[in-house]
């Protein structure tokens, strides 16, 4: 059966590596926080000014002054900081950000990613998605395989505006772990516990590659 927004958390939280600063983008992303390995220490930087986010807090633990980027409360680390957010973007746009963990409304089989432009709803800016793709390492999209219409959000090209090109390195869906291929197309990794390649190949649109058995996930 397809992952909830937990389950693509908890895969995507096996894909940090110890010692990375990394930044959690609204939505699922920020759900990874909650699941980092407890043998490995990672820095988490939200735009909004923080340095050293924990996990989500238990209700005694809520401060409502203490927000990430998606205006959920959150905890901080022993050491932490808080910061003018245009501090939080010179760390970014510096190249010191190891790892970008965002959502998407579409990815192309070049990575290519478009996750500003909301169809039909009012969106005050791009936010901080333009410089984060722009200046990380590595970037990786976690997303519904398809949109509420059932429409594959996986595609040849976007077609919603383009936040940035061929910047996607890794896509973790709800039906599986997708690598984007340095000469294009999807090359499909592992697939979600109980979901089979041919689901996946009628939910891709853009080019998938296939290569031998596909291995479950294990979360």
């Amino acid at each position: 059966m397809a992952l909830d927004k937990i389950g693509i958390a908890k895969r995507i939280a096996q894909e940090v590596k110890d010692g990375s600063y990394i930044n959690l983008g609204i939505g699922i992303p920020t759900l990874v926080a909650n699941y980092i390995p407890d043998d490995i220490e990672v820095v988490l930087q939200s735009e909004n000014g923080l340095l050293g986010i924990g996990r989500f807090p238990h209700e005694e633990q809520v401060d409502a002054d203490l927000i990430n980027a998606g205006k959920q409360t959150v905890t901080m680390l022993p050491g932490s900081s808080l910061f003018n957010s245009s501090e939080s973007f010179a760390m970014i746009r510096g190249g010191h950000v190891h790892l970008t963990i965002l959502g998407a409304m579409e990815v192309s089989e070049n990575g290519d990613i478009a996750n500003w432009k909301i169809p039909g709803k009012m969106v005050k800016g791009m936010g901080g998605a333009m410089d984060l793709v722009a200046s990380a390492e590595n970037i990786i999209v976690a997303m519904q395989h398809k949109s509420r219409s059932g429409e594959s959000k996986l595609l040849k090209e976007c077609s919603l505006p383009i936040t940035g090109i061929n910047c996607v390195k890794k896509i973790v869906t709800d039906l599986a772990v997708l690598e984007v291929m340095p000469q294009g197309g999807f090359k499909l990794l592992e697939r979600a516990p109980g979901v089979s390649v041919d689901e996946i190949k009628e939910a891709t649109a853009g080019k998938l590659v296939v290569e031998g058995d596909i291995p479950e996930m294990k979360i």
